[in-house]
């Protein structure tokens, strides 16, 4: 298209808000067509500017709807962004999420790629303030304006003041100083610094003569034999075009003389743009080969898929489903296909992508929420030019950006994990993974040994495949589980802390024969709550209705929803006596008492307090795979695919605080959960063994784990959950409202169900109901429960009233402070 024209885009801007937005394209000679996908810069109410993303365009506009459109700014991409697929997967995460196009868009794309306006503030060169009579805090912002602009947030940390509006407006209205709107580019390409000679020494003869030149100055003539060492100029000469990175050659030479050389004009220094991470087309031929059952099972999962797109395998724990996964994989990629592999967190990534690695090389991508915004922008990048074969990640990697995806494996897909919370949109990866390979018409496979229940109906009612492995690699036997009685370890005073002293001598034996043990506690920190013997009095979180946990190495009071800390004083804070306890033990709490009855033991301690640092994960794994640790001491990190050759001994603790937590769901993650860390025992080499402490050893959930009855199990919870009308024979829709007054939350809670009890009837409705957590960061929680006909014909007209009316709720005076979102298909 020759001729300039102007027309409409729909744009999805990166806001908490409805729909789409309408802007005007004007003096652009490009085909409206071609940015669909592109980002834009546009202008948003009164100041601010966004980077919107373009879902469509139109030649004409409504002119009654009594909004003048107004024209972007700046078109950023010269390509896509975001493909057509992937805006349709976009449109279909805010429809079934109930979440707006903004938040699906935030979540999708990474934060450095989405460029931003911050408020900058500007000297008005031409008047002096310094002849008027000004306060201290304008006149200091007058002088940090003199050495240039500066946003609103540097003139804070400048100031050392959070609230310097008030200074910056009285400067305004003197007409000191201005306020504007600047676009920032977040994504940061990394950059090295390199060495090459200057063109006109670039040549055999320019070369002899620098030689002669340099003949006389030994350290710059040993700079000039290194750089020519790497860089062979006289055979290529376009080599010295990139030249040599100049870390490297300084490691070898003096840095002076080499500076000498550049101030010289015989190298120059510059800069190149750099991957972050190393790839290669190159894959290795050392795939592990399968046994003729792993053979015969691989061959099932390609026969399901011939009439079905999603195959369920449940393997029972080192039954060598990583393998599988593995040639899978690899035949994608041999026909020029596309594969992503999920994992339900970094922990269970460390180890895979050691495993894959020794495959497959540099072919493929990690990525998680561990990587620093530029480095996660960067693989985005990366991924939209084709450069990898295959993507291992978290949940948010369904979001990158694919092109001939054929094959997506979502490993331990039953893990909780895999669901996002906060913020909006609140999607499952495994759900919206099954949704993706729909869209790209690639096969998804579900690994699991402990499937979700939801996945283990649709494999009972065939709309899955279904494999099942229930042999381990090499024919090893599961390991021997027994549970141990809290209540008669007590009785007959054979417990030390909160070990029996069965689990005790297990763990001195075990480690004595040069095997390492696993102990699994559910609960981080020292103690889960602090309480004084005096008066009873719990120190509780200011900003949400839980008890504090106790830390003893940072001797805090932390709460674990809100981040808020105290330290822990000696003296109750209600009745001041020297009367406070720990109750309940968390993993610290473990470590310790572990650390004390045997202190020739070497521990170390594997939950969210320890693994903060980037690496962490990988530390502590790499020691206890190495043998520098006996005892791995873990919450649930502990528990997901970690394959471990030499522990013999799993210890659970806190049993029947799993089993009995208040929720539909508690036995189904009770069952997983402990089958689960179980399993990390006894994978290689002698049969393993579990302990389980528990005070009611007869419970029928723990029969079940113990004799591994997982379809006696399931069809128990299957029957359960019909009768009393939960998923998966239900849908169920959460709808959670929140306000800093707890009787507003529960007014507007009222209206709500009275708005939608007359279309949805009461039998579908339960609450409004305060949850067992009834306030998070000083927001008060009401919730209402919705369950729906499994094959309901009209589910997205009824997410849309519920939408509707919870824009006609929020319209009302009373309730326009109130926050309300919807969790659907809630964990």
């Amino acid at each position: 298209m020759n001729a300039k024209q102007s027309f409409y885009i729909e744009v999805i801007l990166p806001l908490p808000l409805p729909g789409t937005f309408t802007y005007l394209v004007t003096d652009f000679t490009l085909s409206p067509a071609s940015l669909i996908g592109c980002r834009v810069i546009v202008p948003f109410g009164k100041r601010k500017i966004y980077t919107g993303l373009v879902l469509s365009t139109k030649n004409n506009f409504e002119e009654n709807t009594g909004y003048q459109p107004r024209e972007i700014k700046e078109i950023i991409d010269d390509t896509p962004i975001v493909s057509g697929r992937q805006l349709e997967f976009l449109l279909w995460m805010s429809s079934y999420y109930m979440a707006a196009l903004g938040d699906v868009y935030n979540a999708a794309l990474p934060s450095h790629l989405k460029l931003t306006s911050d408020s900058f503030v500007g000297l008005i060169s031409e008047i002096n303030p310094f002849e008027l009579d000004l306060k201290p805090s304008e006149q200091r912002i007058i002088e940090i304006l003199a050495a240039g602009d500066q946003t609103i947030d540097e003139l804070k940390k400048l100031l050392s003041s959070s609230h310097p509006q008030k200074a910056i407006k009285s400067l305004g209205e003197q007409g000191l100083v201005f306020l504007y709107e600047r676009v920032k580019d977040k994504y940061a390409p990394k950059k090295e610094s390199r060495v090459r000679l200057s063109a006109n020494w670039n040549n055999e003869l320019k070369l002899n003569q620098l030689s002669d030149l340099l003949s006389a100055k030994a350290k710059q003539m040993d700079v000039l034999v290194h750089y020519l060492q790497h860089v062979n100029v006289l055979e290529d000469t376009a080599s010295n075009k990139t030249g040599i990175s100049k870390k490297q050659l300084v490691f070898s030479v003096s840095s002076s003389s080499l500076k000498t050389l550049i101030k010289n004009g015989y190298f120059e220094e510059f800069e190149q743009k750099i991957d972050r991470f190393n790839y290669t087309s190159k894959i290795s031929t050392a795939i592990p080969q399968l046994s003729d059952y792993q053979q015969d099972k691989i061959k099932e999962i390609r026969g399901h898929f011939s009439d079905k797109n999603t195959v369920l395998l449940k393997g029972i724990t080192g039954s060598g489903k990583t393998e599988l996964y593995m040639h899978l994989i690899k035949e994608q990629i041999d026909r020029g296909h596309f594969a992503l592999l999920l994992l339900p967190e970094i922990a269970l990534t460390t180890q895979i992508v050691a495993r894959f690695k020794k495959v497959f090389g540099d072919a493929f991508a990690v990525y998680h929420s561990r990587f620093s915004d530029n480095e996660r922008a960067e693989i985005y990048q990366n991924c939209l030019a084709g450069k990898y074969q295959f993507v291992i990640g978290v949940r948010s990697a369904v979001f990158l950006p694919f092109d001939q995806l054929s094959l997506i494996i979502v490993d331990e897909e039953h893990e909780y994990s895999y669901k996002q919370y906060d913020p909006a949109p609140r999607y499952h990866a495994r759900d919206a993974a099954v949704y993706l390979g729909h869209l790209h018409k690639a096969k998804v496979l579900l690994g699991s040994a402990t499937p979700s229940l939801e996945s283990y109906f649709n494999a009972q009612e065939e709309k899955y495949g279904y494999t099942i492995m229930d042999r381990r690699f090499e024919d090893q036997p599961l390991p021997e589980i027994a549970t141990v009685d809290l209540k008669k370890a007590r009785k007959q005073r054979k417990i030390k802390g909160h070990f029996t002293n069965e689990l005790l001598d297990s763990i001195q034996k075990t480690v004595s024969s040069g095997k390492q043990v696993i102990l699994f506690q559910n609960q981080r920190g020292y103690a889960p709550f602090i309480q004084c013997e005096n008066c009873a009095n719990v120190p509780k979180c200011p900003n949400c209705a839980v008890s504090l946990t106790y830390h003893i190495y940072q001797n805090q009071l932390i709460c674990h929803y809100c981040g808020y800390k105290e330290f822990m004083d000696s003296n109750c804070s209600s009745c001041n006596q020297d009367t406070l306890k720990t109750m309940g033990a968390g993993t610290e709490q473990i470590e310790e008492e572990l650390q004390i009855m045997a202190p020739d033991l070497r521990i170390k301690r594997m939950d969210l307090d320890t693994t903060r640092s980037k690496y962490a994960y990988q530390e502590i794994i790499d020691s206890f795979e190495s043998g520098a640790i006996d005892v791995l001491i873990g919450t649930q990190m502990v528990s997901k695919g970690l394959d471990f050759e030499h522990v013999e001994l799993v210890g659970v603790f806190d049993a029947d605080r799993i089993i009995h937590f208040p929720d539909f769901r508690s036995h189904e993650r009770a069952f997983q959960l402990i089958t689960q860390v179980s399993g990390r025992a006894g994978r290689q080499h002698n049969r393993g063994s579990v302990m389980i402490q528990t005070s009611d050893p007869s419970q029928p959930i723990l029969q079940h784990i113990r004799e591994g009855h997982l379809d006696l199990f399931y069809g128990q919870e299957l029957h359960e959950r019909r009768s009393f009308k939960y998923p998966p024979f239900y849908r169920m829709i959460k709808v959670i409202i929140r306000h800093k007054e707890k009787e507003v939350a529960y007014q507007a809670a009222m209206k709500y169900h009275l708005l939608i009890h007359q279309t949805l009837g009461n039998e579908r409705l339960l609450g409004p109901i305060e949850p067992i957590i009834n306030r998070i960061r000083n927001q008060f929680i009401v919730e209402i429960h919705i369950k729906l006909e499994k094959n309901i014909k009209n589910l997205q007209a009824i997410k849309d009233y519920l939408l509707g009316s919870k824009l006609s709720l929020v319209a009302l005076s009373d309730y326009k402070s109130v926050l309300v979102h919807f969790d659907v298909d809630p964990l």
